[in-house]
């Protein structure tokens, strides 16, 4: 499978990961066979660096090193805050028109993974911007509600804390539609059978960075994951049919 390339100099490649996809070998999931960071490598004929992470559930955009010396610097710009990352994603409910969740957040170690990590660490501060884009309310019944309502949200974590998106957005009773672990099932299993939607509903559209070699501003972007513009598509198009002026 060919990823979207995004950008390409001799420094870095940026690629679209899309949702399911592996950045790399996992002890948690085992029976994967396929994984970014190899398939970049073929794709490019040459060896790639991990300088950060995407869940595999969440699509979006993917950078690596081409060298290790390159690797190094773009990690120290994601762990001293100069990389300005930007999300998407649809969520439960009518979230407000903006906010900022300040909350910290316990580490979240895995059984096979983390088992060498320190177990006592205290919760670490976590912030997380975010302002809605659309809302949408359509006409079914889900759990306690006479109403299904979800909103489109940009968000702009400011700090990197795991699954802190998720978790965030859970706080505040808008947890991300497909989250399994910190979301509804019930919407979830609604979406699923009604409008055919499977995974999370996140996706990270945007890096902004200074180039780590030139200095120069960089900003590498892909809005697009089928699955939500699907979803999206559906809904503009249900709502307009209910009111031609929307």
């Amino acid at each position: 499978m060919m990823l979207p390339l995004l950008y390409q100099d001799e420094y870095m490649v940026a690629v679209h990961k899309p949702a399911g996809l592996l950045v790399h070998r996992s002890l948690i999931d085992r029976h994967e066979t396929e994984f970014a960071m190899q398939q970049v490598r073929d794709q490019i004929g040459q060896r790639v660096f991990t300088v950060h992470r995407l869940d595999k559930p969440t699509s979006g955009v993917l950078l690596m090193g081409l060298s290790s010396e390159a690797a190094r610097r773009l990690t120290e710009l994601f762990t001293s805050g100069q990389v300005d990352k930007t999300y998407r994603a649809m969520v439960r409910g009518f979230a407000p028109a903006e906010g900022l969740i300040d909350r910290p957040l316990k580490e979240k170690l895995d059984k096979l993974a983390d088992k060498k990590a320190r177990q006592d660490k205290p919760p670490q501060e976590a912030r997380t911007r975010y302002r809605t884009l659309y809302q949408f309310e359509l006409p079914f019944a889900v759990d306690r509600y006479a109403t299904a309502r979800y909103s489109y949200l940009e968000l702009y974590p400011e700090t990197g804390r795991k699954h802190q998106l998720r978790r965030h957005l859970s706080h505040i009773n808008h947890p991300i539609v497909g989250d399994v672990n910190h979301g509804d099932n019930k919407q979830n299993r609604f979406l699923r059978e009604q409008f055919g939607f499977q995974g999370l509903a996140l996706t990270a559209t945007r890096l902004s960075l200074p180039h780590p070699f030139t200095g120069d501003k960089l900003t590498l972007e892909s809005d697009y994951d089928g699955r939500i513009d699907k979803l999206l598509a559906q809904w503009h198009s249900y709502r307009h049919s209910q009111d031609p002026s929307a």
